[in-house]
């Protein structure tokens, strides 16, 4: 049979307050409906759970081995309903993220330690992936991406304006085999590609011209799946690689790496952050894309550009 929950829990209200009347005023009940429950519940199990004098009432042996197992799991139940309704409203708990390896290089990873010691009770989980994560079906709170070509029913708010993108070697490199003056020149030298984790497809290198954008299938003897590994391949001499000008701008300023061809490429639309409507108003996200805008003063630059758009979706507004 169906479990009979409503008379369970007056059960417990009266076992645990000793009376009809105080079980009565705890739940918010008329006596008689208390009463009324509770000879259903004994008709259900077939015997009496009380034993009723004038002055009380108390448990029968069916009565307490009923409350050794009701008591606990109301508890539970409890402890479960009051979860459900403080969860994502307040300062803690846990934020699951889903993002590819440059968006953890170039904004989340250096603005995680400022946002841990300022949120010490939210727990961040980071799955490190180029793929455009399934949220809900992976159980994930969010997720960033390149451009805001997202499902339907999520929300995209902007975080960075748009990103430049570079092609680079080492200064050996250059030395060894010369500087390319445009990009079909690509083809006579070795190029670091990147194969997608996600699709297993290699990434393209995409260059602007007056008609329009085009892509150069470059060649050469190195295929990675991480930018990291692609820029110390690149250190070292062995080709160059097609990147986000801001990954590598230590290795620039540097003259570890040299950029080529700036004149022919374009920026890509910016990185998002992504996740399902529903998730709005969740306290543990609001703060992290908050620390996000106010970590660095470009992002706050741009994502005031796009407010308008935002706003709409999101109040991030303290």
């Amino acid at each position: 049979m169906r479990l009979p929950l409503a008379t369970l829990e007056v059960f417990t209200a009266i076992a645990r307050h000793g009376s009809l009347r105080a079980a009565a005023d705890a739940l918010g009940l008329k006596p008689s409906t208390v009463s009324h429950q509770l000879k259903t519940l004994e008709e259900q199990l077939d015997t009496a759970l009380f034993i009723r004098t004038t002055r009380s009432v108390s448990l029968t042996e069916a009565g307490r081995a009923l409350m050794r197992g009701a008591g606990p799991a109301f508890d539970q139940l409890g402890e479960a309903v009051e979860s459900a309704r403080t969860t994502g409203h307040a300062a803690r708990g846990t934020l699951r993220l889903a993002m590819p390896d440059f968006v953890y290089q170039l904004l989340v990873g250096p603005a995680l330690k400022g946002f841990c010691e300022a949120y010490p009770e939210i727990e961040v989980e980071l799955s490190l992936t180029d793929a455009l994560s399934d949220i809900l079906g992976e159980e994930l709170h969010a997720g960033f991406r390149l451009g805001d070509r997202i499902a339907q029913d999520m929300v995209a708010v902007r975080l960075t304006s748009p990103l430049p993108l570079a092609v680079v070697a080492s200064p050996d490199y250059l030395s060894a085999h010369g500087i390319p003056k445009s990009p079909r020149d690509l083809l006579d030298h070795g190029c670091v590609r990147y194969r997608f984790q996600s699709s297993g497809r290699i990434a393209p290198w995409t260059f602007k011209a007056d008609d329009g954008d085009y892509t150069v299938d470059v060649q050469g003897t190195l295929i990675t799946n991480t930018l990291p590994a692609s820029v110390d391949l690149a250190q070292q001499g062995l080709g160059l690689v097609y990147i986000f000008r801001d990954y590598v701008a230590g290795e620039i300023a540097a003259g570890q790496l040299v950029p080529v061809l700036e004149d022919h490429l374009s920026d890509t639309p910016g990185i998002f952050i992504y996740f399902p409507r529903e998730y709005r108003a969740m306290m543990p996200l609001r703060l992290f894309i908050e620390h996000l805008r106010q970590r660095t003063p470009a992002f706050n630059e741009a994502f005031a550009k796009a407010r308008g758009q935002v706003s709409a979706d999101i109040d991030l507004a303290p």
